[in-house]
């Protein structure tokens, strides 16, 4: 992060401040994702949000966006400039990455358990295998 140029220090650190304030659940670690370094922010250990830059532009993983339609639908209208990929929103400016929006994505998000939805999708399989056998 410390080899950004200004602009892009100015834009993940923003965003950085928006994830911390916004969702109380995530602790932010620096680790290896995908081959780079990036911000990990995990909820009990799991990820649920990522914060890269790369040569041509930044991204943010959100997790909880890519298990709701929904929210996906809603977010990629609202931020119809930056570029939804499977796992991530790719973006070159703070244009793509308004403020406020990135404040009411993060918001949404933090009222998902994403623990509880493995637990709960895990708890399933396992009756489901259970049942299966008799």
């Amino acid at each position: 992060m410390a080899a950004q140029s200004k602009e892009r220090w100015d834009i993940l650190l923003h965003i950085h401040s928006i994830i911390i304030e916004e969702d109380k659940t995530v602790e932010p670690v620096v680790e290896p994702m995908m081959g780079k370094e990036m911000i990990v922010y995990k909820d009990r250990g799991m990820m649920k949000y990522a914060l890269a830059s790369v040569k041509n532009y930044m991204s943010l993983h959100v997790l909880p966006i890519y298990g709701s339609s929904e929210l996906n639908s809603k977010y990629k209208s609202l931020l119809n400039t930056a570029s939804f990929q499977k796992g991530c929103i790719n973006f070159e400016s703070e244009e793509q990455m308004p403020s406020k929006i990135v404040r009411q994505l993060i918001g949404d998000c933090a009222k998902i358990d994403l623990v509880k939805i493995r637990e709960d999708y895990l708890k399933g399989r396992k009756s489901k295998n259970r049942s299966k056998k008799v």
